[in-house]
């Protein structure tokens, strides 16, 4: 077979690769669809003025690299043709047959979800709802998302073309989702590049300078490469252990990474123990463990710095022994042992199990586990299929790092990172996690808020009588839950508890918050607001726990009462300067005075009363003091203009007096990057206290959040807002 002289670019390439590992007929296959791709995207051209086919061929190039079958070969070429030439899937299948159809298709279905224009955020719903159609077309083919992982890939590589607008959220987008995505299913060589790739847009200032750090002394790091790997070798040799040794620096968004995480801690660049790494592949398990030994007598080991992922295997399978040691000249680098069969999956992840084979596929059994954590993902969503919950699951539970821990007979258990003896019972099972009353750990009671670390063995207390899980587990900031698996199970047992206790829960809570705020009554859409068509359905949820106090928080800071006043012409109001972020009928330039009777917030509802001496004083509009139908000529409209200046409101600190009290609620407030310009402490007879604070904020959210953590602080019993009539 030949390629013609008129063959896009990269064609050649790609057919190249394939007859490396795919017999010919295969190959002719791929080239029949090449050639209908290239028909198909006559004309077409990228925003580089690049002809389109140009983007489905390298799509499929990063395919064939991972040495997939001819039909995701093939599926990669042709994952536009029935977006963006309309071309049926009747069509395809009658051409191509059911198998790359149902592949096209899939990646036809990811694609069509909206964008987030503009969103920076990680949790908005459109990156839900690009998480939820990815897992699900995984359930039904991962090639599929392979595929969407090699086009995510090529765009990232050709980022520059787009408008700036467009460049962040999309590397955020892949930073947040894809590089983790494509980490999860092991699939290394496309993990790292993506991370790289996104680093350059979402912190542009970070990838200069870390690119340049790493550029100041590549030469010198090379060499020492050079040197330790030729003096491993040699040691290797000598002891008759055959063995492939080479070396690598570490990516760089990894190393910006590990260097922020060290910087905090006082460490420089050239402590970081796998910034330089050595890998040795040899022939089996027993060749690894002698290969570590002759490490070991090499150079002297770093404490604390061995993981035997071969005995624990990481839930992607991934398997490998992970030593750091110092080098000559006391320089610390990690060296990584593994079989060639291992470092195949550590390489191509859940493609290892795609790749092209001569004799007809048979069940894989490490495909099946590595793909566990999968089935049991889309088990949770179909239990909560709210998008936020999903995407919070992906994230805590999918996409972090994880410990190994062991049950009292020695079975392993792998939980996300961060996870406590509750999050184990409910791995566990159910109803253990609902009746935890305490836990052990390597034989020791511990607090139920402990994390556990890797080889911890846990055994789990639980009551004799039922008495389910508590609501303090749902309150983050107590820390007993790490895993979003757990809060889910948490919320449905409170979901089933009797409709009414929920309601008065939900009701109860609704009251308190507002009252924080200083707000009399229930805004009219709060309902619609949270999700729900009635009150009574939103009440029920926010008791459950369904409904998170921050949201609720969140939701009424953004709600005040706006009582009509009558308006008056701009002649009454004499001009003058110094307006603090405050427009009177729209215009700014005037002399304006917060009241100091309600103390209004940014984002309050104000109206204007023109004084006879002082120019405006600008009121909340449901402060008694403008509640005067007699002097309804003097006031104005009002509302706030763009302004970054900061706004002071009373704030009421009821708690029980103890030491320290006075320190935690002052770190409280700077935390949250507000000030606290006035304070004074009011001693009642029951041992309790109220402090007075006078708080700036930028505003309403800032505040609503500052009143939520304050609410959290040990021994407080309530907070609100004063200073309204």
């Amino acid at each position: 077979m030949v390629v013609t002289p008129k063959a896009p670019a990269g064609a050649a390439e790609l057919l190249e690769t394939l007859r490396t590992y795919l017999p010919a007929d295969r190959v002719e296959s791929v080239n029949a669809a090449l050639e209908f791709a290239r028909e198909c995207h006559e004309g077409q051209k990228r925003l580089s003025g690049e002809p389109y086919i140009t983007h489905p061929i390298a799509v499929a190039q990063l395919v064939a690299g991972l040495r997939m079958d001819a039909q995701t070969v093939r599926a990669a070429l042709l994952h536009d043709v029935i977006e963006d030439c309309g071309i049926t899937s009747e069509d395809l299948s009658r051409r191509f047959g059911p198998d790359v159809t149902r592949l096209v298709e899939g990646a036809t279905k990811i694609e069509q979800i909206p964008a987030p224009p503009g969103v920076d955020a990680p949790v908005a719903n459109a990156d839900a709802e690009t998480l939820r159609k990815m897992f699900l077309a995984m359930a039904e083919d991962v090639r599929v998302v392979i595929i969407k992982l090699a086009d995510r890939l090529h765009n990232m590589r050709t980022l520059e073309h787009l408008p700036p607008e467009r460049q962040h959220p999309i590397a955020r987008e892949t930073m947040d989702i894809y590089a983790p995505l494509a980490s999860r299913l092991g699939i290394w060589q496309f993990k790292w590049e993506l991370e790289d790739l996104a680093f350059r847009y979402v912190d542009p200032e970070g990838y200069r300078r870390t690119a340049e750090m790493v550029s100041a002394k590549r030469s010198e790091r090379e060499r020492y490469v050079r040197r330790v790997e030729s003096e491993l070798r040699g040691a290797l040799e000598e002891a008759g252990v055959e063995a492939e040794v080479t070396g690598r620096v570490k990516h760089l968004y990894s190393i910006y990474d590990k260097s922020h995480r060290y910087s905090s801690d006082g460490k420089s660049i050239d402590q970081i123990h796998d910034l330089l790494a050595l890998r040795v592949l040899v022939k089996d398990v027993a060749d690894c463990y002698n290969a570590l030994g002759i490490v070991h007598q090499t150079w002297r080991p770093i404490p604390n710095s061995f993981d035997d992922y071969i005995a624990n295997p990481k839930e992607s399978l991934y398997q490998s022994l992970h030593t750091s040691v110092l080098g000559p000249g006391t320089r610390p680098f990690e060296v990584q042992i593994r079989t060639y069969e291992m470092h195949e999956v550590a390489e191509y992840g859940v493609a290892a199990h795609w790749q092209y084979k001569e004799e007809p596929r048979k069940r894989d059994l490490q495909y099946e586990e590595r793909m566990a954590w999968l089935r049991h993902l889309i088990e949770w969503q179909q239990e909560s299929p709210g998008a936020e919950d999903f995407l919070e699951s992906v994230k805590t539970d999918v996409f972090r790092d994880q410990v190994f821990v062991y049950t009292p007979r020695g079975d392993v258990r792998v939980l996300p990172a961060g996870c406590t003896p509750v999050d184990f019972a409910y791995r566990v099972h159910t109803d253990l996690g609902h009746n935890t009353t305490g836990a052990k750990v390597n034989g020791r009671l511990v607090p139920l808020t402990t994390r556990l670390q890797n080889g911890d063995i846990v055994e789990i207390l639980r009551s004799k009588a039922s008495k389910g899980p508590s609501r303090d587990w749902l309150i983050p900031s107590l820390g007993y839950l790490g895993s979003s698996h757990s809060r889910q199970k948490v919320r449905q047992w409170f979901r089933r508890q009797q409709r009414g206790e929920n309601v008065d829960r939900g009701r109860e809570l609704v009251d308190r918050e507002m009252r924080r705020l200083d707000i009399d009554r229930v805004p009219v859409d709060l309902w619609k607001q949270l999700g729900y068509e009635t009150a009574e359905d939103a009440y029920s949820a926010i008791g459950s726990g369904d409904v998170s106090p921050q949201k609720l928080l969140n939701r009424l800071a953004e709600h005040a009462p706006a009582p009509t006043q009558p308006k008056v012409s701009p002649a009454t109001v004499k001009t003058d300067s110094g307006a603090p972020g405050v427009r009177v009928l729209g215009q700014g330039g005037l002399h304006v005075m917060l009241a100091k009777c309600c103390r209004p917030v940014f984002g309050d509802p104000i109206i204007g009363y023109v004084t006879r001496a002082r120019g405006v004083t600008v009121h909340r509009r449901d402060c008694r003091n403008v509640r005067r139908p007699e002097e309804s000529d003097r006031y104005v409209e009002c509302d706030w203009g763009p302004s970054g200046d900061l706004y002071s409101a009373a704030v009421e600190v009821h708690a029980w007096d103890r030491v320290g009290l006075m320190r935690d609620i002052s770190t409280i407030v700077a935390a949250d990057g507000a000030n606290m310009v006035g304070v004074h402490t009011e001693e009642h007879d029951d041992r309790s206290t109220t402090v007075h604070l006078t708080i700036e904020t930028e505003g309403g959210a800032q505040f609503a959040r500052l009143l939520s953590h304050l609410d959290a602080v040990r021994a407080v019993i309530s907070v609100r807002r004063v200073g309204s009539g």
